[in-house]
């Protein structure tokens, strides 16, 4: 068995509160890994600290075997580490299609010099994203609103957009927060079929999800935390029956 990710005694802390306290796991490489626990347990702050928007106090973080713990979001992004959020955000004056956009790699536009030359290289890579991003629009089934601001859509739009974004990118690993918090059981299973698609293309994804059913339809392996820390990881049906899971996470035992 191969890990993309792997976790090592990952603390956090903030003001001197400690909020992980040494969260240790392995996210299993070509397989859709399902993070749970009870609210506060830290599983978004450990997204927050993997995808780089906040360092680690200590401990260690590798992506495909190599250190990433501290790396600024960007340069993991472009290593194939991307993560959606929980609330899905978007610039208001943005469509869609522009949204898509953003996140292709290698903007020919980035640099000052190369956007005002306006070279023939550039203009394909520009008309390479632009094909990328109306059809990663299509799959998504989110073309009949690809001129539209991100405002102007619904809940589950946003949340589809959030993931057509993570594929511009070119994703060797996808970090998704409650991706279908908020979203209608219909679109919570498109989107769930969505997720099965992109993983048997080679595309792993680590998931927090409370609900359970698709946990147990989506997840080879769950991993739970509780108050900052990793309480067990297994099968579904392993971590379903520890008596430690049902005291933490539903809150009692059978």
């Amino acid at each position: 068995m191969t890990h993309v990710l792997t976790i090592r005694d990952v603390v956090r802390e903030f003001y001197g509160a400690r909020v992980l306290r040494g969260v240790t796991f392995c996210v299993e490489a070509g397989a859709i890994t399902g993070l749970i626990g009870p609210n506060g347990a830290g599983k978004t702050t450990l997204f927050n600290v993997v995808s780089g928007l906040f360092p680690p106090t200590s401990g260690s973080i590798a992506f495909i075997g190599d250190e990433c713990a501290g790396v600024r979001p960007d340069r993991l992004v472009r290593r194939g580490l991307v993560r959606t959020f929980q609330l899905a955000r978007g610039f208001p004056k943005l469509s869609v299609f522009q949204h898509l956009m953003l996140y292709g790699p290698a903007q020919p536009g980035e640099g000052l010099v190369a956007a005002l030359l306006g070279t023939k290289e550039n203009r394909e890579r520009e008309a390479e994203l632009a094909e990328r991003a109306w059809s990663i629009a299509g799959r998504l089934k989110l073309r009949h609103v690809i001129d539209n601001p991100v405002t102007a859509l619904s809940g589950g739009q946003k949340k589809l957009v959030e993931i057509g974004r993570s594929l511009m990118a070119e994703p060797k690993l996808i970090l998704l927060d409650e991706p279908m918090a908020g979203v209608n059981p219909s679109l919570a299973e498109e989107i769930s079929d969505h997720l099965r698609v992109l993983n048997a293309e080679g595309i792993s994804i680590c998931l927090i999800e409370h609900d359970m059913a698709l946990i147990r339809k989506l997840c080879k392996n769950v991993i739970v935390m509780a108050e900052g820390q990793t309480l067990m990881q297994g099968s579904f049906d392993a971590v379903s029956e520890d008596p430690r899971v049902q005291e933490a996470y539903l809150g009692r035992r059978q």
